[in-house]
């Protein structure tokens, strides 16, 4: 079955479904919910949260449309609600005027503001007959509803076989429910209990795929005896430390000292240098491209946005003398020719590039490194693809998320780490501020005294526009909201749906000081550098892991000038508090890893879960350490299952990416 195929989706919906990630009936069937609303209402005391209400309500007047702007709408109209007259608006749902008479009875979620006796709806349901049931909510984009999204998977459901990937003995021995009711279960659940089935099911199946494949290319690791060694010169250290305009930490030589040994030993350099936000992770992978260079070796260096590896173009070419080309999905076919020929002929030492590096017609000369930048953010088999497009390259990756010993223990089993804790010398502490909605002016005053003194201000929001199922705040919205408060200042916004062309021209806009406040999406959380940005202020600052916070916070206070971050939510404080007590992302993470438990049943899934949709290696962390012992079980028991069909499984399993 075919998308097109499904009834109502035609070319203009199947192309907002690609912006979705969602190309085909799979993609489709595996988009999950990122939560769920329980329609179960009460009366509007006894909500203990005036944040998520769900109440019952007679409609008492006729709704008014009002403009606000060209492409969004306000709904308003007043409800009686346990004998008590309330305002009710809702955004960008002109169309449900006629469906909202007077009389009629409706059911209202949203936020309950009692100053001024209004509701601010996120949804309203027509049909009452809804009550105590469990609604799917989905990611959406303007133009598709999450309500369309349930209707097409729903349909490819009915019509597709799907594939299940457990073991049949496995199934037995956990109880699991079939995948297709599993599947029908997530997107459509009955009640609280058949849903948590489904979860727990879909989990393991992920998470079991994972560690199936971790094991596999641990196994092809120790057949990768061969190996050439290097010949790594330790004075070319020196050479490279007399180049840099900067003294290098002892957690940095530490670094590149392991690097020299891995590359002068017989062995395979597969090693993980993790370092907190700003620890310097990025001079030193540099510092393992000049000593390949000069060994004659070609590196590689892979990141997962065009705005970051731009910027470690721009950086590398000012401090070392070193062939560097810049490999985008930006970049012209005639270029991308150019660079082709030249990393054939050996005239490049260094490419830095996205995705693009995993082009099949990518051949290198004498390909020696591999680096991942941020290295989570790439599947398992893109990050082998390059590691194979030299003679077995050395393998080096860098994450600024600090991972628990016992996290990294499980997954990274057969990596070397190096931990990077030490801060460059200058670099100060960000102080965090942790304010509620209602100490906004606070806020704003920071913000101005900020700009005074001539400093740069990020805003991050956790969503682009204004979503039909949320009361969250929207980059689009904070945007009207910041420039009224700050009529005399530059403010633009950035998102991940730009195009590269035009998120690349307001970095740089900013980079210039020319924007005075930026407001984005977590699109900067990863390696953008602008030291006169002093403060980084996060709305809804709950919808995101502790590690992220930690990430966002990280891209203030990189110069000479204090940073402050401010993180805005009027929940999960005691969670939040963390971050307020400690700058030390090696313990923020620890405390994410615990205290984000198994997650929310009805909660947001988390930002940042590496691969996974719908799995989270900190939430399920059970289910993940019994999936890695089933999984060294499957491969191991060859008189079980016949060797050849275990290949046959990962196989399948591997082109699932």
């Amino acid at each position: 079955m075919e998308l097109q195929e499904i009834k109502g989706l035609g070319p203009k919906n199947i192309k907002l479904l690609n912006k979705l990630g969602i190309f085909n009936i799979n993609d489709l069937i595996n988009y999950y919910p990122y939560r769920y609303n329980k329609i179960e209402t009460k009366s509007l005391m006894e909500h203990s949260d005036f944040n998520k209400i769900v109440v019952k309500g007679v409609v008492i007047s006729t709704p008014t449309i009002s403009y606000i702007k060209r492409k969004m709408n306000s709904l308003r109209f007043k409800v009686e609600i346990d004998g008590k007259l309330i305002n009710v608006v809702i955004f960008n749902r002109a169309f449900l005027k006629p469906h909202l008479t007077i009389n009629n009875q409706i059911i209202i979620l949203g936020k309950y503001d009692q100053k001024r006796n209004t509701i601010t709806a996120s949804d309203i349901k027509l049909d009452i007959n809804l009550d105590n049931q469990i609604e799917s909510i989905y990611h959406c984009t303007t133009g598709i509803s999450s309500k369309m999204i349930n209707n097409y998977v729903n349909q490819a459901l009915k019509s597709v076989e799907v594939e299940d990937y457990i073991p049949s003995y496995l199934k037995d021995n956990y109880s699991f429910i079939d995948k297709d009711e599993s599947l029908i279960e997530i997107h459509n659940p009955k009640d609280e209990s058949n849903l948590k089935k489904a979860l727990i099911r879909l989990k393991y199946e992920e998470l079991f795929i994972f560690m199936l494949k971790m094991e596999k290319l641990r196994e092809q690791n120790k057949e990768e005896n061969e190996y050439f060694i290097r010949d790594i010169n330790e004075k070319w250290k020196d050479d490279f430390i007399s180049l840099i305009p900067f003294e290098l930490t002892e957690d940095q030589i530490k670094a590149i000292d392991d690097i020299i040994l891995d590359l002068n030993s017989p062995k395979r350099m597969n090693r993980l240098i993790q370092g907190d936000v700003g620890s310097g992770k990025t001079i030193v992978a540099f510092a393992a491209c000049y000593l390949m260079a000069k060994a004659n070796y070609q590196s590689a260096l892979m990141v997962p946005t065009e705005i970051l590896a731009n910027q470690h173009y721009n950086n590398i070419k000012k401090i070392l003398p070193l062939r560097v080309e810049l490999l985008t999905g930006t970049i012209t076919k005639s270029k991308k020719e150019e660079i082709y020929n030249k990393l054939i002929n050996n005239e490049i030492d260094l490419i830095i590039g996205t995705h693009a590096l995993l082009n099949e017609q990518i051949e290198f000369n004498n390909l020696g490194l591999v680096i991942t930048d941020e290295q989570h953010r790439f599947g398992v088999n893109q990050r082998h693809i390059l590691r194979n497009k030299g003679q077995k390259p050395d393998v080096l990756y860098m994450s600024a998320t600090p991972i628990p010993r016992t996290y990294a223990l499980t997954i990274y089993k057969d990596m070397d780490i190096t931990s990077i804790k030490t801060l460059p010398k200058g670099r100060k502490e960000v102080i965090t501020y942790l304010k509620k909605y209602d100490e906004i002016k606070d806020v704003l005053s920071i913000m101005y005294e900020q700009l005074k003194q001539n400093n740069q201000i990020f805003v991050v929001a956790p969503l682009i526009e204004e979503s039909d199922s949320s009361n969250m705040e929207s980059v689009m919205d904070l945007k009207e909201k910041l420039q009224k408060a700050f009529k005399s200042y530059n403010i633009d916004i950035i998102h991940g749906k730009m195009k590269n062309k035009d998120k690349e021209n307001i970095m740089n806009l900013f980079k210039e000081n020319e924007i005075n406040i930026l407001i984005s999406t977590t699109v900067i959380e990863v390696g953008i550098d602008i030291p006169n940005a002093t403060t980084m202020v996060i709305f809804d600052a709950s919808r995101f892991g502790l590690s992220t916070l930690h990430q966002l916070r990280g891209r203030v206070g990189r110069g000479q000038k204090e940073g402050i971050c401010i993180l805005i939510s009027n929940s999960e404080h005691e969670r939040l508090k963390v971050m307020t007590k400690t700058n030390d992302g090696f313990e923020i993470s620890e405390n994410d890893f615990k205290l984000r438990g198994h997650g929310d049943l009805f909660g947001v899934k988390q930002h940042g879960d590496m691969i996974f949709k719908i799995a989270s290696l900190k939430n399920d962390y059970k289910i993940l350490m019994q999936t890695k012992e089933d999984a060294s079980k499957f491969i191991e028991t060859k008189n079980i299952y016949d060797y050849k069909n275990i290949n046959e499984e990962i196989n399948k399993i591997n082109n699932q990416d």
